[in-house]
């Protein structure tokens, strides 16, 4: 988290950096040849979705993707004209292959296969230049190359923004089962499509990094100063260029990993130092739990209990034990002792790290209760070590391109699942397993280089395996297979009760709600879920209890809002595109204190022209009371219209909202006593979609009648 918005912040800086980078990468994706490995669209789409969020205008980014694409596409067709270009089926990119499927494009389509092709990925940097070998008039190249290129870069960006939009949206609200089954199916998604772009396009990238790296190289080797200061110092640069020998594991292999393990290193040492600092991780910490516990449900925690198993210490010494089997049925002994180092010295470190920070499990949201410190996590320990160093040997073991990507992807879900189980299940925080994916990963980077060392020098080993070898290792596999679901189902924890423990209780006078707000260190603000500052609380309700208040507001013409769900969400959407929006439609949650809203309120609104609209309250719990009442704090807002026919839009007035509440719980005739108390100064600010507001920073205190 504190990586992203640190890119964040970066990109907002050197804003005319990322207007260059995209004409450069626009540039490039329509350069003959080079555009086949370079995913130029890819990075206009995530630009357009930045503009969304305000880190780039988008107007200007039209023009810096429509000037690259236009160049580039410009420069392929002088090649053509050119042709100097030496094609080989050898060479990564110059092959005759690619040049056959572009000719063939533009003989169908002529002049529009220019602007057709843009939007073809196999042919899209082969049909400028094709052009410029067949004597296409200059003149009508350029009319189709400028429209394709405002189209394309149109398109592009236009999906990007409309992403972003989305997923701005997406960020403030939060879903039980269904919603949560669908995030870890677009995952599961993005992933595989992840995937299948390096499958098609990996071995090229890679190619024409290498390809890239050695000119560089090559430019700087021949460089006059630079052959002076080889000169000069002959034992330095001969040391050097050792290390990045390809042929001999001291070299180029262990300078990678060398500079892997430091990095991570680095990596591991600054979320130590925001754990130690209390920095925004670790507001995000408390947030993101609370966010999981006020919206968990009971099928997904059996599945998450169950995910979880893997990292428990009876699972992974069966894992170990059958790994260790069967390298020694397949005559893989060398791996054996670099993958017990990587194993035992992830999980020492891990134990001592527990015992060094001993920082206290998450309070009140866990699933089962834990015994041992929280950071770092275990299970993300071994979901990098462990399993990642399976990842590796099935790796090692698999020479096509394709298998081994799968390999690689179901292993990063494998480790991605292990973690977030811990978060899900509320006995772990984010900078926990944040911390162990880390320390996990230095220990792997150093079984591995143990292991490619030891490869190095004993040579490799046949791959051939004999069948009764391969037999017995499946059995292995089967065994701890049913290892796995026969302790499941034995051990799997008791669930703790949903509730938790109950919080102690202060009571205040009603005359002095605000001091005892300021007093019990209550902020006077809902939060981001990184723990910024968004708008002030405007409603201050003493209620005798949580039915006390639902009935007020009831009386007031507020209904309870649906539970969040993917249906209740879905069903929402689709209202709202045919220009309605169900009254008890769910509200997005916003944080207090650390924690999600309690209750959610909504009543109709009519907009100027018959439009539909909304008012929206949301509600927490306080540890106050008074008069006998416990004391309820929360905020209202006015949905006055939609972005796109769908996402809500806020109205910036939250005084009217705040208003309008309070006179409706009085024309009912619900209420004792109100007043308005000063909770916060006069302010203005965006909410956490993004909308503008302003406010006196005035709350209602409101009595509820018994």
């Amino acid at each position: 988290m504190g990586t992203i918005n640190e890119l964040l912040v970066n990109i907002e800086q050197y804003r005319l950096l990322g207007y260059a980078a995209v004409f450069l990468l626009s540039f490039l994706e329509s350069l003959a040849f080079v555009g086949t490995v370079v995913p130029g669209a890819l990075f206009v789409v995530f630009a357009g979705s930045l503009a969304a969020k305000g880190f780039f205008d988008l107007g200007d980014l039209f023009w810096f993707a429509a000037a690259g694409a236009i160049l580039g596409d410009g420069v392929s067709f002088r090649l053509g004209r050119r042709s100097t270009i030496y094609f080989s089926e050898t060479n990564r990119l110059f092959k005759p292959s690619r040049l056959a499927r572009g000719q063939e494009f533009f003989a169908r389509y002529g002049g529009a296969s220019v602007l057709f092709g843009r939007f073809n990925g196999l042919i899209r940097a082969v049909v400028p230049f094709v052009a410029g070998v067949a004597g296409m008039a200059a003149g009508r190249f350029y009319l189709w190359n400028v429209s394709g290129a405002v189209a394309w870069a149109a398109s592009h960006l236009v999906a990007g923004y409309l992403l972003g939009t989305a997923w701005r949206t997406v960020e403030v609200w939060t879903t039980r089962f269904g919603a949560l089954l669908a995030a870890l199916v677009l995952v599961i998604l993005g992933v595989y499509l992840l995937k299948r772009f390096f499958v098609r396009r990996g071995r090229l990238l890679l190619a024409f990094a290498g390809s890239l790296l050695g000119s560089v190289g090559e430019a700087i080797i021949t460089n006059p100063d630079v052959r002076t200061f080889v000169a000069a110092h002959p034992r330095l640069c001969a040391f050097l260029a050792q290390r990045f020998d390809r042929q001999r594991f001291a070299g180029l292999p262990l300078t990678l990993l060398g500079v892997s393990f430091l990095y991570v290193l680095l990596l591991l040492g600054g979320v130590i130092e925001d754990l130690l600092a209390s920095d925004p991780i670790v507001a995000v910490d408390t947030r993101l739990d609370n966010l999981l516990f006020a919206f968990r449900e009971p099928t997904m925690v059996k599945l998450f209990l169950w995910v979880s198993q893997l990292g428990r210490g009876t699972i992974v010494v069966a894992v170990a034990l059958t790994v260790c089997g069967i390298l020694a049925l397949w005559r893989r002994q060398r791996y054996i002792l670099p993958f017990l180092v990587t194993l035992g010295g992830s999980t020492a470190t891990a134990l001592l790290g527990k015992v060094a920070f001993q920082r206290p499990r998450p309070a009140g949201v866990a699933v089962y209760r834990e015994w041992s410190y929280s950071f770092p996590s275990g299970h993300a320990v071994i979901a990098t070590a462990l399993y990642g160093f399976v990842v590796y040997l099935l790796w090692r073991r698999t020479a096509q391109w394709g298998q081994r990507l799968n390999i690689f992807f179901a292993g990063l879900v494998l480790m991605l699942a292990l973690g977030f189980s811990r978060l899900y299940l509320g006995v772990h925080f984010l900078s926990d397993v944040l911390g162990g994916y880390l320390l996990g990963l230095l220990w792997l980077i150093i079984g591995v280089s143990f292991a490619e060392w030891r490869r190095a020098e004993w040579g490799p080993v046949s791959a051939a395996v004999p069948f009764r070898s391969r037999a017995a290792g499946a059995v292995l596999l089967v065994g701890l297979l049913a290892f796995f679901i026969r302790t499941g189902m034995r051990a799997l924890p008791a669930i703790l009760p949903a509730n938790g423990a109950a919080a102690a209780t202060v009571t205040v006078p009603a005359a002095a709600i605000a001091e005892g707000l300021s007093r019990n260190r209550l902020p006077p603000y809902t939060e981001s879920i990184a723990g910024d500052k968004q708008q002030p609380l405007s409603l201050v309700v003493a209620a005798g209890n949580e039915g006390a208040l639902t009935a007020a507001l009831r009386s007031g013409g507020w209904l309870p809002v649906e539970p969040v769900s993917f249906t209740t969400v879905a069903r929402a959407a689709w209202q709202a595109l045919g220009g309605g929006f169900p009254p008890v439609a769910p509200v997005a949650p916003a944080f207090w204190a650390g924690r999600p809203n309690d209750f959610g309120f909504a009543r109709p609104l009519a907009l100027a022209g018959g439009k539909p609209g909304r008012e929206e309250a949301r509600f927490w719990r306080t540890p106050l009371r008074t008069n006998g009442a416990a004391v309820y704090v929360g905020v209202a807002e006015r949905i006055v219209g939609y972005e796109w026919g769908l996402f809500p839009r806020l109205g910036a007035d939250l005084d009217r909202a705040r208003d309008d509440l309070v006179r409706s719980l009085a024309g009912s005739g619900v209420v004792a006593v109100s007043r308005k108390i000063a909770l916060s100064p006069p302010m203005t600010g965006e909410t956490l979609a993004g909308t503008p507001f302003f406010s006196d920073g005035a709350a209602w205190f409101v009595e509820i009648r018994p």
